[in-house]
């Protein structure tokens, strides 16, 4: 067989009595190797030496058996030379330093082309090995499953990091690479018994402790607020990893998890924002509230996304606000709150008022449809107590309501569905705003049925809908006013489809507005 240039490299000689076999003891090949390739000599050389060195390797490793990577009996201290050989080829394939971080990552970098080349040799290497693993598992006994553990518990890790930071479509990966990478973390899982990610990062059974811990601690001084920023892929790494790991198995990794969720969604750029804020969201989600309470985490996550209400990014609002909802239960429920605290005190009053207070200047579309989509759920978030809320609420409502939103109508529609809701929660004070609102509702009827604009005929249909619901429910809940100052309206109306609105109305009997819930007081 032949003698692959890497083995001349490492002066290496056969053992006496031992010709028959094709190399050195991998106890000789693999220290040396790593010597080698972090010598000052192969680093000045360059990268076509170190790419000719892990491709030789890699020649080396497809030749050899499994007995001859995990080192048969003799081979007590291979597995942490083989974790050292995956720490050291993840590290020539990592991607260049950055300064800082700066935001969108030009695709055709030639670094990042670079890296990619390296990190496809690296698979390859990385492949073998697992290949070689799961050979020993299904062969021989005296390689069984126990020595296979304690080599897969040595490079799982690692190996883990590598094949998600070039799994993914970004910059620096090619389709190669993500192909590549793609099918060392599936042979990872396949080595390991798991038949997901996300068992292989909680642990296939109850009481088996899986990887998430221990890649996370791998992460950890990547992720400080000093080294965050040098690596692109971390961030990526540390966001999809979590988002694989849900209830109940999150909850012990908290204070894990959270400073680099802060960490992020403080930062300056809108993406870093975003995917921080994606972060805390997954784990208010599926950690206990008890622990988010403790120690003020709650808080501190409160008043993280409470400045980012600030902002005027479309985007960033879109992620913050349906996190912002999910975590105002939390913060309400939280042991030592006083029971009764006056509306200026409550989180969802507070919330609600600065989101208002935003929403009724705003002229940017994009911004005011993210309000509006997110209102109807503030306002069932609040139930009876947005009765505290009618005066700028109104406001709020009637000014979108005038305000065609595009062929979608989306901030119309849900407009409509919030003063809906508002309606059927705080019906006892509609009475003393009939005017502005039915005057608001069919100006709105009356704009959609005359409107030229490319509006679908659905989105049309929803309008005219959703207005005649909430023209029912003023109706009803004013005990039938709304047909009396309406009367003789259908029969001077020339639109057939607003006629047929009307008519709806005039034939809903008279009845007073039941709550769903007997025991609220106003």
């Amino acid at each position: 067989m032949e003698r692959h240039s890497l083995l001349n490299s490492l002066q290496l000689t056969l053992p006496e009595g031992q010709g028959a076999l094709e190399y050195p003891p991998v106890e000789q090949v693999l220290p040396q190797f790593l010597q080698l390739f972090a010598s000052v000599g192969a680093q000045q050389a360059g990268s076509k030496a170190r790419t000719g060195m892990v491709r030789d390797l890699f020649a080396i490793l497809e030749a050899v058996d499994c007995q001859w990577l995990l080192g048969g009996r003799q081979g007590n201290s291979t597995p942490l030379v083989l974790r050292d050989l995956v720490v050291a080829l993840s590290t020539y394939a990592a991607l260049p330093q950055q300064e800082h971080d700066g935001g969108e990552l030009p695709s055709k970098d030639p670094s990042y082309a670079a890296a990619a080349d390296r990190a496809a040799d690296v698979s390859l290497v990385f492949r073998s090995i697992l290949a070689k693993m799961e050979e020993a598992a299904k062969g021989s006994e005296e390689l069984g499953c126990k020595v296979v553990g304690s080599f897969l518990c040595q490079v799982a890790g690692p190996m883990y990091i590598f094949a998600v930071t070039h799994a993914a479509e970004k910059p620096w990966s090619r389709p190669r690479t993500r192909s590549l990478a793609q099918e060392l973390l599936e042979g990872l899982l396949q080595v390991w018994g798991c038949q997901s990610v996300p068992e292989f990062l909680r642990g296939a059974a109850e009481d088996e402790e899986g990887w998430f811990a221990v890649v996370m601690q791998s992460l950890k001084p990547e992720l400080t607020k000093e080294t965050w920023q040098r690596n692109p892929a971390t961030k990526h790494v540390f966001s999809w990893t979590l988002q694989q790991v849900t209830r109940p198995w999150l909850g012990p990794h908290l204070e894990k998890v959270l400073p680099p969720s802060l960490l992020l969604s403080d930062d300056y750029r809108i993406e870093n924002k975003i995917l921080g804020v994606q972060c805390l969201h997954h784990i208010i989600l599926n950690v206990p509230g008890a622990d988010l309470c403790q120690f003020n985490r709650a808080q501190v996550v409160h008043h993280a996304l409470s400045n980012h209400i600030y902002s005027k990014e479309a985007r960033l609002m879109q992620i913050v606000l349906p996190c912002l909802l999910d975590l105002l239960p939390i913060l309400e429920r939280a042991p030592g709150r006083p029971s009764r605290q006056p509306p200026s005190a409550v989180p969802s009053d507070k919330v609600l008022r600065l989101v208002l207070t935003h929403m009724e200047p705003e002229h940017q579309l994009a911004l005011r449809r993210v309000y509006a989509k997110n209102l109807p759920a503030f306002v069932e978030r609040l139930g009876i107590h947005i009765a505290r809320h009618l005066k700028r609420l109104q406001r709020v409502i009637v000014g979108y309501l005038e305000v065609y939103d595009g062929p979608e109508e989306t901030a119309r529609l849900a407009m409509l569905e919030t003063l809906k809701r508002t309606i059927q929660h705080a019906w006892p004070r509609m009475t003393t705003r009939l005017a502005v609102l039915l005057q608001a509702l069919l100006r709105l009827m009356w704009d959609t049925v005359t409107d030229r604009s490319p509006t679908p005929e659905p989105v049309t249909a929803a309008l005219l809908q959703g207005a005649t619901e909430c023209l029912l429910l003023l109706d009803r809940c004013s005990h039938g006013q709304v047909k009396v100052l309406l009367q003789g309206v259908q029969h001077s109306c020339q639109d057939d489809r607003l006629r047929e609105c009307l008519r709806k109305l005039e034939e809903e009997p008279v009845e007073s507005f039941i709550p769903t819930d007997p025991k609220r007081e106003f």
